[in-house]
């Protein structure tokens, strides 16, 4: 776990107040704050950059009264903790202002209003995603409370950001955000959250359905794991980190992320910021969402609410057989990036010894190391010895966490992984050990182990769903390959 949050806030300039303010200097300028977002490859929180930031105010109490009498939705889920993860689609909703959720949650009394069905001792509230554009569309001079130029981002405000709202026990599932990285300023309350690095991919059994564009699922849910089901999992580094009023998280590009409120009341503001590797990013969503579109619309064109995602309704479009947000631009400014990044030399001469019938494999393989190295992705030690710099009292690194969720403590699943995954594993990789099999990459092993463990434990099955081929198809490894061909194939 990282060093102990909150210490620093407490005393320094965060926790400073009025006229005293013109006192403090924040530890880190623009420019460098944003070389350390650019660079850094860790999790990692900001102490005293925001306490000057009109927006370090807006309590839920100060938001009731900004956005008097304005309805937004509430997500909400049962605080009962289950091996499945709580998906957006298993969730109710309601339409409230914050004054009538202050009131439920305040209130534990059986209530009138849009709440009286949701027993505050079983459920939890989340108001998540609101887009600052949307919900203060009739007050835009309130953008200007959020100061993200602050890290390094010129005129970058609460235009760019994104409101969230929820009471004790509201959280996301564990997910990844397919573009840009990620800051995040906690307001009120505290959040936990749980992290993990984009190269433990595997490990998390990641799955487009839901349905949601630019965010990857997991299938485990990472506070109460289903270990004889996902037993890979106990694999998976996991960063656990309190975030308090008052600190800045960044989330670099790709970290899986599980975020709890821990506190009655919590209030976070935070900001994607986009990268340049978010132009390969776009051309993969377009190919996912495609794919999915295309079997699931066909197996049930009237019924989306089981694999699309809430955010996704009235904005997803059927008609998606062509990569149509995909525009020449986008696939030359990838290719480009790609041909920067890349390591194969095309005209190096090939030796002996059956390389040269290796050609076409080594830059297929090639295409799926390209993330892994990336900047974004490096090995947990070489992140450690490059980022060591950076980090100090106003800048506090998320390390990889010794605690584990109360179903991984005391050995209550004793098999090892081989146990776990069984013969199912085992007769897989003899059925498909053909030459070309034994020249995979790396990356392609562990993308097929994967695979195979999603199913390993689904061997009593008697049909294939959509949702299992769509496990295979749109694999995040998987589509990163179609991709990077696609590109490649149109900018020749």
């Amino acid at each position: 776990m990282a060093a102990g949050p909150g210490a620093t806030t407490d005393t320094g300039p965060a926790a400073g107040a009025g006229e005293e303010e013109g006192e403090y200097v924040k530890p880190f300028t623009p420019e460098k704050a944003k070389e350390i977002v650019m660079s850094l490859h860790q999790p990692a929180i900001f102490c005293n950059m925001v306490f000057d930031w009109p927006a370090r105010h807006w309590t839920a109490k100060h938001l009731s009264e900004v956005l008097h009498g304005k309805q937004i939705r509430f997500r909400m889920g049962m605080k009962s903790t289950d091996t499945v993860p709580q998906f957006e689609t298993t969730c109710g909703y309601v339409e409230a202002t914050i004054e009538e959720f202050l009131a439920w949650n305040c209130d534990h009394s059986g209530i009138s209003g849009p709440f009286r069905d949701y027993d505050h001792s079983e459920f939890w509230a989340y108001a998540d995603y609101k887009y600052f554009v949307r919900l203060f569309e009739d007050k835009t001079d309130i953008f200007q409370d959020v100061i993200w130029s602050d890290f390094g981002f010129p005129g970058r405000n609460g235009r760019e950001s994104t409101l969230w709202i929820g009471s004790l026990g509201a959280h996301t599932p564990c997910h990844l955000d397919s573009y840009g990285c990620n800051l995040v300023f906690q307001v009120q309350g505290r959040k936990r959250w749980h992290l993990f690095p984009p190269e433990d991919t595997r490990f998390l059994y990641p799955t487009r359905i839901p349905y949601e564009e630019s965010s990857v699922f997991s299938k485990v849910s990472v506070v109460n794991p289903d270990l004889k089901r996902f037993p890979q999992f106990q694999k998976a580094r996991r960063h656990v980190v309190t975030l308090s009023p008052g600190q800045v998280l960044f989330v670099p590009r790709h970290w899986w992320h599980y975020v709890e409120c821990i506190d009655p009341v919590t209030v976070s503001i935070n900001s994607w910021i986009e990268l340049e590797e978010d132009h390969q990013a776009r051309v993969e969503e377009a190919i996912t969402r495609m794919l999915v579109c295309a079997l699931k619309s066909a197996e049930d064109p009237h019924n989306t609410r089981a694999w699309l995602n809430p955010t996704e309704v009235g904005h997803f479009w059927f008609s998606s057989w062509q990569l149509v947000s995909c525009d020449k631009s986008t696939l030359a400014r990838t290719f480009v990036f790609q041909f920067m990044t890349s390591k194969v030399v095309e005209t190096q001469e090939l030796k002996t010894n059956g390389e040269d019938m290796k050609k076409n494999e080594l830059n297929v393989h090639h295409l799926m190391e390209v993330e892994q190295t990336g900047s974004q992705n490096l090995p947990l030690e070489t992140v450690k010895q490059e980022a060591a710099g950076p980090f100090g009292p106003d800048l506090l690194p998320v390390l990889p966490s010794s605690e584990k969720p109360p179903s991984e403590r005391g050995g209550i699943f004793e098999n090892d992984d081989k146990d776990c995954v069984g013969k199912g594993g085992e007769h897989f990789g003899k059925l498909h050990c053909t030459k070309r099999q034994r020249r995979m990459s790396k990356s392609e092993n562990a993308t097929v182990g994967q695979i195979a463990s999603n199913h390993a434990t689904a061997h009593c099955q008697t049909f294939i769903s959509t949702d299992d081929v769509l496990d295979c198809v749109v694999n995040p490894q998987v589509t990163k390959i179609v991709a990077q061909l696609l590109i490649q194939g149109r900018s020749l």
